[in-house]
């Protein structure tokens, strides 16, 4: 698939901080159009300010990606204004702690399937035809490294990346020899508030910049899989292949990512 050189129409979900608002930064050039879609409308602004300084011409949306009759208005909207997207990266989710064995955190695994997995799916869903119809583009997930085990105190983020990774295979299948190319990226630790609420140590931690860089190398491209740094992608490929036995005896005292407690 050839590479993408000149892009001027790119989609953002989770836009408002982290990995989204460096992508967006990352996009950002003289005349390209930017869709930001964010949940904090005050942030999404900050955003939308770095797309300016480097000519950009944001457009911002102050939605979730749960909903989904939300997500079809927001992409005829774009659509409509701006054009079809040739980038279109499903990047909004939440990181939070979770145990089954508390009933309080059911709303919780909800929240984090619905936002990181289901969220993906609206936002695809409702710029594909348009994309199809275009017959050129790309479609980028962001999932993680930790989809590829189950980690403790983490069951629904684990979930909700591990089906994400499994879907965004099943749509670069369906999606073959369409015109459109599907990137499954999976980073390590980013320096961003939804990691920084980690109490353990995260070896080779990048910056949201040189994550954002890399991934805009391997989506422009079409790869179909990326891990990011370099150290992760061999961590993560022995993580995948221990035995269970010796699996759990590493892992089943590992750190765990604080919960949400009420009250």
């Amino acid at each position: 698939m050839p590479y993408f050189s000149q892009i001027q129409r790119v989609f953002i979900t989770g836009a408002s901080s982290g990995i989204g608002q460096a992508l967006a930064a990352a996009y950002a050039g003289p005349g390209v159009q930017l869709g930001l879609l964010g949940r904090d409308a005050a942030r999404l602004e900050s955003t939308a300010a770095l797309v300016r300084a480097r000519g950009g011409l944001p457009h911002c949306f102050s939605a979730d990606v749960r909903d989904a009759d939300a997500m079809q208005d927001i992409a005829a909207t774009f659509i409509a204004s701006a054009g079809v997207p040739q980038v279109l990266i499903a990047n909004a989710g939440v990181s939070v702690g979770t145990l089954t064995q508390c009933p309080e955190d059911s709303s919780t695994f909800r929240e984090v399937m619905d936002t990181n997995w289901l969220g993906m799916v609206h936002t695809f869903s409702a710029f594909l035809p348009a994309m199809l119809a275009a017959g050129e583009g790309r479609l980028a997930g962001i999932a993680s490294v930790a989809g590829f085990r189950g980690l403790p105190g983490a069951g629904a983020y684990s979930a909700s990346k591990a089906a994400t990774i499994s879907y965004l295979e099943s749509l670069r299948l369906e999606l073959a020899g369409s015109g459109l190319a599907v990137s499954t990226i999976c980073p390590g630790y980013v320096d961003t508030p939804m990691t920084r609420i980690n109490p353990y140590p995260m070896p080779w931690l990048m910056t949201p910049e040189r994550a954002a860089a890399r991934m805009r190398r391997a989506i422009d491209r079409g790869q179909a899989w990326l891990v990011l740094p370099r150290p992760m992608s061999w961590i993560g490929w022995v993580l995948r292949h221990l035995p269970i036995k010796v699996y759990d005896l590493l892992f089943r005292q590992a750190p765990r990512k604080p919960r949400r407690v009420s009250g």
